[in-house]
């Protein structure tokens, strides 16, 4: 058995928890604590959540699309697999360390997605992307801690509560989509989203995307 290889660490801005980069051969893993966030050997409900968004918005030619957390990619490399040539990728990473380990240890994993014409990526909170944006995203999908309840940092909790989905409807266009990832259902964030006034689909995806792993939550809701 190949051990873990600490390769780095990175504080999380706001929070005094800190992200570390794991490697064991080819397998990456980003770990808070004792909680393995992501693995670049589990990406298929992280990749749903860019297919099932896109399906929404399937008929425009130049979809503008927000993605909040860049983590290991896989949201971001499904996104540019599905959308067209025209279509515009902001992609918001609050760790600069992550977009940094992107293009370093984990370059083979990403391959060329970062330079992709079609994708600028922010480093900064992908909160205030959207406050400060009105009728400017065909879709937001955000990926961002381990769902609505923040894990990684308190402060993403103001994404997910009453006053942060209504700042993403105003953000969104008409017929807009928000995507939401979580590694568990959580009914309570199922009500805030209808009564944000949005069309609410709640889809259960495996984690590996091949009908095995954990079950991961999906919510696609559509602004009227």
């Amino acid at each position: 058995m190949i051990p873990w290889e600490k390769l780095d660490t990175a504080k999380i801005p706001g929070s005094d928890e800190e992200l570390r980069l794991m490697r064991r051969g080819k397998e990456f893993s980003i770990k808070l604590g004792t909680n393995e966030l992501m693995n670049n050997r589990l990406s298929g409900s992280e990749a749903a959540l860019a297919t099932l968004a896109a399906k929404q918005i399937e008929t425009l030619a130049k979809p503008v699309v927000l993605i909040g957390g860049l983590g290991m990619g896989f949201t971001l490399r499904a996104a540019l697999t599905v959308l067209g040539a025209k279509a515009k990728i902001v992609v918001s990473e609050l760790v600069p360390a992550v977009v940094t380990w992107a293009r370093g240890p984990m370059a083979e994993v990403f391959g060329d997605s970062l330079d992709d014409p079609r994708v600028n990526i922010r480093e900064i909170d992908v909160g205030e992307v959207i406050r400060a944006k009105s009728a400017a995203f065909d879709a937001i999908l955000l990926d961002v801690d381990n769902g609505p309840e923040g894990l990684t940092r308190k402060g993403n909790d103001a994404l997910y509560n009453a006053n942060g989905l209504k700042a993403a409807k105003t953000a969104l266009r008409p017929s807009g989509v928000l995507a939401v990832w979580s590694s568990g259902p959580n009914p309570a964030f199922t009500k805030r989203l209808r009564t944000a006034g949005l069309d609410v689909n709640e889809v259960a995806v495996r984690a590996t995307g091949r009908g095995g792993g954990a079950r991961h939550v999906i919510w696609i809701a559509k602004k009227a």
